[in-house]
């Protein structure tokens, strides 16, 4: 799928997470690295096929209820969460996955298109460790039509994010 430079598409981050970027001083170096699709890409696997690059190369920000807190975590595209480690990292008695109303009252952005950083409200953030095994990952700019490239320890630095094992092993 092709895809336009923010030059050529301009307004292709969601306004909340453009303000955010200003903020953090990083909209000269990423708001212009943003890629705005066509269609929408709003599974990891979408996105990697969109961008032609690994699966594990895509940051998924997901939004659980850690004992009805929310929580984001960020995980590698091809990865899933294991809500036990979610839990015990927590220390939180139970951890769910949010609900779409939840997911936009917390972040102010629809499942499909939430960054990892720039949120409606302040939560709290876990990084499962596999991002640190790529120079550069993807996510998504606010919408499940653009995406911008960032390295990992940046992207989970600005997120606030804390280093932690949560992938689901695979037996």
């Amino acid at each position: 799928m092709p895809y336009m430079t923010a030059a050529e598409e301009p307004n292709t981050a969601h306004p909340r997470f453009a303000e955010a970027v200003r903020k953090l001083g990083l909209a000269d170096d990423l708001l212009p690295r943003i890629r705005r699709f066509p269609e929408a890409t709003r599974t990891a696997a979408e996105a990697a096929a969109a961008l032609d690059c690994e699966l594990s190369e895509i940051c998924k920000s997901l939004i659980f209820a850690a004992d009805g807190v929310p929580v984001l975590v960020l995980m590698d595209g091809s990865s899933r969460v294991d809500l036990e480690l979610v839990r015990h990292a927590l220390g939180a008695e139970k951890v769910t996955r949010a609900k779409a109303d939840i997911v936009r009252e917390t972040t102010g952005y629809a499942i499909g298109g939430v960054p990892p950083f720039g949120h409606r409200s302040k939560t709290r953030v876990l990084a499962d460790r596999s991002l640190l095994d790529h120079d550069i990952v993807w996510a998504a700019a606010g919408t499940p039509y653009s995406v911008f490239p960032m390295a990992p320890k940046t992207l989970i630095d600005h997120a606030g994010g804390t280093l932690v094992d949560v992938r689901e092993q695979i037996e």
